[in-house]
């Protein structure tokens, strides 16, 4: 199959890449910038120019594959409601130069959109929050806008994607307990955040385009919850800094545009994304990639 890519250059999408071409797909990556243009050709895919933001430069890459995957977002949270509303109209121009085919389009979400019984795992089945609460969901929205008009559409909700250099919003925590000096939790860090390897997360994407059913929701989830608590004792080894619990008070000082995340508990399931595409998991845990960290090339 030959898959466009948005995003190729990214952190998820270049492993995805990676993935596809090392099971027999051809790649068509779309990036902005000439250094991942070079990376992607160095790779073995084929490179196409552009922001996602043109709908010209869709048209072209959708007109060249056989399927589409769909991993590029602006994650500046001080734009983060735009940039989700941008991300929505992404969706919805893919939706529309697919609509007719059996091509298949494979979106991303997040876990965090997931409105789940209190203290329950989230399940593939619940359904996310309006946008106009969790912005986010926007994403989800126009997923099952295109699905509606026929589009073969799988979504995938990410959780915290990890490796020995990233490991998505945790890496703000690492962030904030270098420019503190203190690796903080709110209350007693018992907040679960779930979390799988980006190699793991890799062959999700490649398994929802090749098996995905339409409409099916898929969870990108290794561990079910990794709690704040263990996250902050982690960080303050690697860093050489104390662990603090902060009263509810203190959180939005410390924590910033954080907050919100550091605050919520998370938990999510991935039984029916394993039983449905036979996934399994098999990376190492978000705890064992923050500990291999080297700290003193950590962001800061």
């Amino acid at each position: 199959m030959r898959v466009f890519i948005t995003g190729a250059s990214g952190f998820i999408g270049r492993r995805v890449v990676q993935e596809l071409l090392g099971n027999g797909h051809q790649v068509l990556g779309l990036t902005r910038s000439e250094e991942g243009a070079r990376a992607l050709a160095a790779a073995g895919a084929e490179v196409q120019r552009g922001d996602v933001a043109d709908a010209g430069c869709l048209r072209l890459g959708v007109s060249r594959a056989d399927g589409v995957i769909h991993t590029a977002f602006n994650h500046d949270f001080s734009t983060f409601a735009a940039n989700c509303e941008a991300d929505r109209k992404v969706i919805q121009t893919l939706g529309g130069l697919l609509a007719g085919s059996a091509r298949p389009l494979v979106v991303t979400s997040a876990i965090a959109v997931v409105r789940a019984s209190a203290g329950a795992a989230a399940r593939e089945t619940d359904p996310a929050a309006d946008s106009r609460v969790s912005p986010r969901a926007a994403s989800e929205e126009a997923a099952a806008e295109v699905a509606a008009r026929g589009v073969h559409v799988a979504l995938l909700r990410l959780s915290q994607v990890h490796d020995t250099v990233k490991q998505g919003l945790v890496s703000d925590l690492v962030r904030l307990a270098r420019a503190k000096g203190v690796a903080a939790c709110a209350g007693d860090g018992r907040q679960r955040w779930p979390a799988a390897h980006i190699d793991d997360v890799a062959r999700l994407y490649r398994l929802a385009l090749e098996h995905g059913v339409p409409g099916a929701v898929h969870h990108a989830v290794a561990e079910e919850g990794v709690s704040l608590r263990e996250m902050a004792a982690t960080i303050a080894r690697g860093l050489q800094v104390p662990v603090a619990s902060l009263a509810p008070e203190a959180v939005d000082a410390h924590f910033g545009w954080l907050s919100k995340f550091a605050t919520l508990d998370m938990p999510a399931s991935s039984a029916k994304t394993q039983a449905l595409l036979g996934w399994r998991p098999t990376g190492p845990t978000l705890l064992a990639d923050l500990a291999r960290m080297r700290w003193h090339d950590a962001p800061g």
